[in-house]
């Protein structure tokens, strides 16, 4: 005898089932990319201030904190049982990501770099925070979506639809 009030298909899985979790997980890894850009980007001043022994300022150390956030938060949130839970975490990586944007996009967006690899570089970078902070507005949007419209069980057995 089958019981089929205790089989679960991908369908009524907590995340979705497997179709929807394809997108999230393209999504995740263009954040790890992009994450690792971003500390590759600051990353590269701060080595250079050491090196030359000259004071390395915060803004670049809380950039390289953020791009390392990112990316350790994308590994750990592909993990299904996350998905539809980190949505929370999600929108507190992208308040990070949007005011790492601010900060630098108003030092270096109106920056004419005449030249200077460095402004170019920076320029760039900013871009990519941008770009940082809508995908993690995207996936935290998702999983709240995710979140609203999951199958509500009963507490106790989680056989009752609530």
């Amino acid at each position: 005898m089958a019981f089929p009030k205790f089989s679960r298909s991908s369908s009524s899985s907590p995340s979705g089932g497997l179709l929807s979790r394809i997108p999230l997980w393209v999504l995740r890894f263009l954040q790890f990319v992009f994450a690792i850009t971003v500390i590759g980007l600051y990353a590269q001043d701060l080595r250079n201030a050491s090196e030359h022994r000259k004071y390395s300022d915060s803004k670049w150390g809380y950039a390289t904190a953020v791009g390392t956030i990112g990316a350790v938060s994308s590994l750990v949130l592909l993990w299904p049982a996350l998905s539809m839970w980190g949505w929370g975490w999600d929108l507190i990586v992208f308040i990070l990501f949007i005011a790492l944007f601010g900060l630098f996009g108003k030092m270096f967006i109106h920056e004419n770099p005449e030249g200077n690899g460095g402004v170019k570089r920076m320029k760039n970078a900013v871009w990519i925070d941008l770009i940082n902070a809508l995908l993690w507005l995207i996936t935290a949007c998702y999983g709240g979506i995710l979140y609203l419209t999951r199958a509500r069980r009963s507490t106790f057995t989680g056989r009752a639809n609530v």
